[in-house]
């Protein structure tokens, strides 16, 4: 596909990274002469500085005969038009990112009239995140497939767990509910495991599950089950705001530590239910007087990654039961942090490249019909996606043990008639089954591709 992407900042250049690596045409357009130098050292894709809500540098992108155009630059307004034009000229999709909150209520109205494709918000991406972890805090991650009828939860297995030292094979003498184990992550290797893989203490486990069965799985396994009744967020941006109205409609408390004074007279206005705080949340002193020893739930939400990071540190030090939550923009500190032990991450730009990546496959391959939804997990290192089957005898009606699946591939969940079933080597994929498939490979566009 021929790709414009308006806006290289962190999650452009993320968006423009993966689908290059997929193999579309890539056009980046950004009006920092600099961002657009580091494109062309980047990427071998053609680059242009200008603005993506002028139509002649639309046009010099090659917006009339563009399949695609991609608006995140840092205006919601220039985002939304810029696909106003580029519908206008001819480009077949168009996808905006909208940031603000007081657009909320309006953006399906906007979203008909401009005929977006599909409007991405990042801030509520990781807001609804981590609204679901602080409602499940012993999950590292969590993800949902198949109209969330499945859930992806990954937790860290600790020495007292029942798991610890047991071979898959030999799983279902220990849990009862009915769960598939898909990803291990043990350090910094990642796998699929087959029956003779034996968990370790700190394995981090991705387990597939029906929601009714997850509570009884980490029972079963001696996890905590109890959601968050009150958190600390530091930072007052828009994810702050989003989050916090998810927590308080939830009937959890919260504060806001936000060192900004403006900022802090608009949360009170807009968050009357919450506790907004003036005042720096890196300043120990003030976090210990505000009762971060007592909170179930902390998250780090400033823009600095390094002072996230610290500051979930402190906390996971002081109250070690809490759930602690970070966010950071960069990813080359995932390994880093990982190592660190403080709980979950949530990176935006690898949660709006899972979205755009999950559209334009989706997008590319509407002529087989074949593919779902994608999602990157495990900080992107796997996949996780959904398929429709259709009738194929290299597919459907055969055992799945009799099946030549390539390797570091996992049929972890086939949905009939709506009814979710954890699969074994005894179960069969029907025409019209809705299939999902873990994998640490890339390009799969149809679940025959899945077959050696």
């Amino acid at each position: 596909m021929k790709i414009i992407v308006a806006g290289y900042g962190n999650v452009g250049s993320s968006i423009a990274k993966k689908l290059t690596q997929e193999g579309h045409d890539v056009t980046v357009i950004d009006n920092n002469e600099k961002k657009i130098h580091e494109v062309s050292e980047t990427f071998d894709t053609m680059a242009i500085v200008g603005s993506a809500a002028s139509l002649e540098v639309l046009k010099d992108a090659g917006i009339d005969n563009a399949d695609l155009l991609i608006a995140v630059t840092d205006s919601d307004e220039r985002n939304l038009l810029s696909c106003l034009l580029a519908k206008k000229c001819g480009c077949k999709n168009t996808i905006a990112r909208v940031r603000n909150p007081e657009l909320g209520g309006g953006i399906g109205i906007i979203k008909d009239d401009l005929k977006l494709s599909l409007v991405v918000n990042p801030e509520l991406s990781v807001a609804e995140e981590i609204a679901r972890l602080l409602k499940f805090p012993a999950a590292i991650e969590i993800d949902t497939f198949a109209k969330e009828k499945v859930e992806l939860l990954k937790f860290e297995l600790t020495k007292e767990s029942p798991l610890n030292g047991v071979a898959l094979k030999d799983l279902a003498k220990e849990i009862k509910n009915k769960t598939l184990i898909c990803i291990v992550e043990r350090g910094q290797e990642i796998s699929i495991p087959s029956g003779d893989f034996v968990l370790m203490e700190g394995d981090k486990i991705s387990v597939v599950t029906a929601p009714k069965q997850a509570y009884g799985f980490f029972k079963e396994a001696n996890i905590y089950t109890g959601k968050a009744r009150n958190c600390m967020i530091i930072g007052g941006g828009v994810t702050s705001v989003y989050l916090a109205e998810m927590l308080l409609n939830e009937g959890v408390s919260v504060k806001i530590v936000e060192k900004n004074k403006a900022r802090c007279d608009y949360l009170a206005e807009r968050l009357p239910g919450a506790i907004v705080i003036w005042g720096d949340g890196a300043d120990k002193e003030l976090l210990a007087e505000e009762g971060v020893d007592k909170m179930d739930g902390f998250v780090s939400l400033t823009e600095h990654d390094e002072e996230n990071v610290m500051m979930s540190i402190y906390c996971k030090k002081k109250s070690p039961n809490a759930k602690v939550i970070t966010k950071v923009h960069r990813s080359a500190y995932d390994e880093i942090i990982t190592d660190l032990n403080i709980g979950s991450i949530v990176n935006p730009k690898l949660l709006t490249a899972e979205y755009i990546v999950k559209y334009v496959r989706s997008t590319s391959n509407l002529h087989s019909g074949s593919m779902e939804a994608l999602y990157m997990i495990s900080s992107g290192k796997a996949e996780a996606i959904e398929f429709k089957a259709k009738e194929d005898a290299r597919i459907t009606g055969i055992h799945l043990r009799d099946l030549p699946i390539k390797d570091n591939v996992l049929v972890a969940c086939i949905i009939h008639n709506k009814k979710v079933e954890i699969p074994n080597g005894q179960s069969v994929i029907a025409n019209g089954d809705s299939v999902i498939v873990v994998t640490t490979e890339t390009g799969f566009d149809e679940l025959a591709d899945i077959l050696k």
